[in-house]
């Protein structure tokens, strides 16, 4: 039996989604500092992708073992999704604040493990967290006020590395050191990654279980202890074998596109370097700036996609953002003034908010309930093999085929964008809904 779940108003769709801040602003420490870091501890450009293997790895293993568990999971007092972005929030909030203080690169390296971990398992249930509470009519505006939180809190994390770097930067780097500067921003995601949780956790009670769900979830708890750790993964191997088409042509498009993202955020650095003159501090607060303002954009548009993605399609909007993200990476290698580059962040950003919340909100509306979890779990699956790709093959890609020049690596990722772009128009909701119906 389907629960008929009411419309909620635009603050509660708000204050559900308010979490998402504090694990966003780590992921936009990820995406500009951490590197960086890695560099100031003394790591060459071309182990770069390999070092940020642990992103891929436990997303691969954490997301979807969470989202199974997840969706045998009922606790009066605690709910269902609340437990995992709970303990993920914690995990994440101890990581970002040891990140800094990091007195060698291994020692950066194992904190990435376990923050990924942590991010890892606060996201994915996050994703189901919203499909459970909204009724399909309010999916769009939940995942794109997702996409709203993605790029405020990224964009808060990249500002604050360009700003303290400004206040508090300046002096010779020191090799082997992390420059003080630098503290600031991880100290104020500590912080963030926990406080934002509990917003949500306390502002949003989640829906109870039918009858026949908790009956399930009550069976599943009576089982021994080694078939309660083997059903998420038979959950898993069900679920992909029963796996709509439609998600088999979004894994093409992502393929390409988190690929290119990833060669993005390793090499968005090293490319001031040579395109700009720039030391590696001045180029880690100019690929923050960049990072500002792409998130700036998308925090402006990722609502007005909504009424978009309704009268033209959320294919036609999402494959015309890749495209545009795709040109906005052709041309920032040619651009040598550090305001003017800051210009093709504008499509990047419109591209970034369609990514975050477009591919979730079709995928929502084609899977069933009682398998919301899993499947976001393998959506998010296919965000990380492809950057778990990148990481193992980018490295001797830049090295032998690209020469080792950051501004090759930003022209391969446009191209690969331009590819994701072509791909996303194959995808189509409507048939996909026909083929896997939501009650099946």
């Amino acid at each position: 039996m389907k629960i008929k779940k009411p419309k909620l108003s635009f603050w509660q769709i708000f204050n559900m989604n308010v979490g998402f801040l504090g694990i966003q602003y780590s992921f936009g420490l990820q995406q500009s500092a951490i590197n960086p870091i890695f560099l100031f501890l003394g790591a060459k450009e071309e182990i770069l992708p390999i070092l940020n293997i642990a992103g891929p790895i436990t997303g691969l293993i954490v997301q979807p073992i969470i989202g199974a568990i997840s969706d045998k999971t009922w606790s009066p007092r605690w709910g269902r999704r609340k437990p995992f972005f709970l303990i993920g929030a914690l995990m994440g909030s101890l990581c970002l604040f040891a990140f800094p203080l990091s007195p060698a690169l291994w020692f950066a390296v194992g904190l990435l493990w376990i923050l990924d971990v942590g991010n890892n398992m606060a996201m994915e249930p996050y994703r189901a967290f919203v499909g459970d509470k909204l009724p399909e009519s309010q999916f769009s505006i939940g995942y794109q006020m997702q996409s709203l939180f993605v790029g405020a809190g990224i964009l808060l994390a990249n500002a604050s590395i360009f700003l303290f770097q400004d206040w508090f930067g300046g002096g010779k780097e020191i090799e082997g050191t992390v420059p003080k500067w630098l503290y600031y921003s991880f100290f104020i995601g500590s912080f963030l990654s926990i406080a934002t949780i509990l917003w949500s956790v306390f502002k949003t009670p989640e829906i109870p279980p039918t009858d026949e769900e908790l009956a399930d979830i009550n069976k599943h708890k009576a089982l021994p202890f080694m078939e309660r750790f083997k059903v998420p993964f038979v959950e898993i191997i069900h679920a992909v074998k029963e796996m709509p088409k439609f998600m088999w042509k979004l894994s093409g498009v992502y393929l390409f596109q988190w690929y290119a993202l990833f060669v993005y955020w390793q090499y968005i650095t090293p490319l001031f370097r040579v395109s700009l003159g720039y030391d590696t501090s001045e180029a880690a607060a100019q690929a923050a700036k960049m990072s500002t303002t792409y998130n700036i954009v998308t925090a402006v548009v990722a609502l007005v996609l909504v009424p978009l993605t309704m009268r033209f399609g959320g294919k036609k909007i999402y494959a015309l953002s890749l495209f545009g993200t795709a040109i906005a990476l052709f041309s920032i290698p040619y651009i040598q003034d550090p305001v003017y580059v800051l210009f093709p962040m504008v499509l990047f950003g419109i591209g970034w908010a369609a990514m975050m919340g477009i591919p979730y909100s079709m995928v929502s509306k084609i899977v069933p309930q009682e398998r919301r979890g899993v499947y976001m779990g393998i959506l998010n699956m296919m965000i990380v093999i492809p950057m778990g790709i990148e990481t193992l093959t980018f490295g001797p890609i830049f090295k032998n085929l690209l020469g080792a020049n950051s501004v090759n690596a930003m022209l391969f990722a446009a191209v690969f964008f331009l590819i994701a772009a072509v791909l996303a128009m194959r995808l189509n909701v409507s048939k996909a809904k026909e083929e896997y119906p939501l009650d099946a």
